[in-house]
């Protein structure tokens, strides 16, 4: 290995620390370059390596029936360091996997400090660099206004904004238990996994109105308002009609209140789990752009937040993207600079186990090219290729977004009928049970190729 055989990662997010450990493992000398914590993002609070800046979960972990679940596993098996951290670091949470928002990438940091064959570098690459043969830009949706000015003048303005929120955090002792109480929807997994405070029809509404109506943080006349469907503000949600929140993250299916044991909550709000010891709690899908004296104000005006104290309130930040369908080739280089390759949500794929699955991607494309060895594209049945197709693939490039791992974006099962878009029973067996049960034949073969 020669010293111009060097990878050079631009951020040691999800998706740089999952190519940087996959490169090192295969004996390839990696060097981070991560502006945290010299300078933070508008999100970030630490310079530790993968810092979760939204949810502390990574959503469903059943790999039997769900897509996100069935990613999981598949990084699994192809020796993630995402996953490993994951599951060292999990908390209760259902059916869910979430995680110790600080033990989680804190995990992370360590193990890629402590590896003979990375370095970091703590300061900010304002532009691409020219002058290096391997580089991998992983800089996230976050990527600093400098670089983003270079990638955009390279790249001819091909690219596109959409704006995240973050939820806020709660002190778990400061809920008021006589209203709140422990209960996982439906019972699935732990009791204690989730805290539930209930609010009547009244309660609901003037709620409703009162996000409606509330100070919120206003964009610039040349930023368009445009969110990712999966993140909206809780107050972007009101406003799309008083009762969405009721099939949202405000539904109350699936509960019963001890305190009240005879009377149905009209609407619930829900509280996971953050932190390892369990001090801290997450509004579940309160994401919002509210101001923070707004946010106090109205959120403690939910039964049992009365008092709460938040050890975080919620944000807005601007994500920025690429149209990776026009601008990269298969390896995931850019076409004018092959030298350059992306990964993570800067490609546009959302999602904290999407991004680090494309950094495993991308880490194994180099590895391919510097070692001069073959590259076995993932399979398309699998969540990894469904994830790396919609990358390549993406036919409405016009309205390119970014998106989640989902069914959608798998081949159909051979001789499968569709109607209306439904989910059809084949033989008995649901069909997102027979593509998890495929892609995790499928994954085998090429996992025992690339694992490190």
């Amino acid at each position: 290995m020669t010293e111009i055989d060097k990878i050079h990662i631009i951020g040691a997010g999800l998706a740089g620390s999952e190519a940087a450990w996959y490169l090192a493992n295969r004996g390839i000398k990696v060097i981070m370059h991560e502006m945290r914590p010299t300078k933070l993002t508008p999100a970030h609070k630490t310079g530790k390596s993968a810092e979760l800046v939204c949810s502390n979960s990574l959503r469903s972990d059943d790999y039997t029936n769900s897509a996100i679940g069935l990613l999981h596993q598949e990084l699994r098996m192809l020796g993630s360091l995402i996953m490993e951290a994951a599951d060292a670091t999990k908390v209760p949470a259902g059916g869910a996997l979430a995680v110790d928002r600080e033990g989680f990438s804190e995990y992370i940091d360590k193990k890629l400090h402590s590896h003979h064959n990375i370095t970091f570098i703590n300061e900010e690459v304002c532009e691409i660099p020219n002058d290096f043969k391997h580089t991998i830009i992983a800089s996230g949706p976050l990527t600093s206004p400098n670089l983003i000015s270079s990638i955009m003048t390279e790249i001819k303005g091909e690219g596109l904004n959409f704006f995240d929120a973050i939820a806020p955090v709660v002190y778990k002792d400061s809920i008021d238990f006589s209203k709140a109480w422990f209960q996982s929807r439906y019972d699935k997994g732990d009791k204690f996994d989730y805290i539930n405070c209930p609010l009547s029809k009244d309660q609901y509404y003037n709620f409703v109105e009162e996000l409606i109506k509330a100070d919120k943080i206003e964009f610039h006349d040349f930023e368009k308002a445009s969110y990712f469907d999966g993140c909206l503000p809780i107050e972007v949600m009101a406003e799309r009609g008083k009762d969405t929140l009721l099939f949202g993250p405000m539904k109350p299916v699936g509960l019963t209140n001890p305190n009240t044991p005879d009377e149905q909550p009209y609407a619930v709000v829900q509280l996971r789990q953050d932190n390892k010891e369990d001090t801290l709690r997450n509004m579940v899908g309160f994401q919002t752009k509210m101001r923070y004296g707004e946010q106090e104000r109205i959120f403690r005006k939910i039964p049992g937040l009365e008092n709460a104290v938040f050890a975080r309130l919620g944000g807005i930040h601007k994500n920025t993207f690429i149209k990776s369908p026009i601008l990269l080739d298969d390896n995931l280089r850019l076409k004018s600079k092959p030298n350059i390759s992306f990964a993570g949500q800067i490609t546009g794929c959302e999602g904290y186990v999407e991004s680090a699955s494309t950094g495993l991607l991308v880490g194994y494309f180099k590895a391919c090219e510097i070692l001069s060895q073959e590259i076995a594209y993932p399979p398309e049945t699998t969540a990894i290729g469904s994830v790396y197709k919609h990358l390549r693939d993406d036919t409405n490039i016009d309205d390119y977004q970014p998106m989640n791992v989902n069914f959608g974006l798998f081949p159909l099962i051979s001789g499968e009928i569709t109607s209306n878009g439904k989910f059809r029973k084949i033989k008995g067996m649901d069909r997102k049970i027979l593509y998890c049960k495929r892609a995790i034949d499928d994954i085998k073969p090429w996992a025992e190729k690339i694992r490190m």
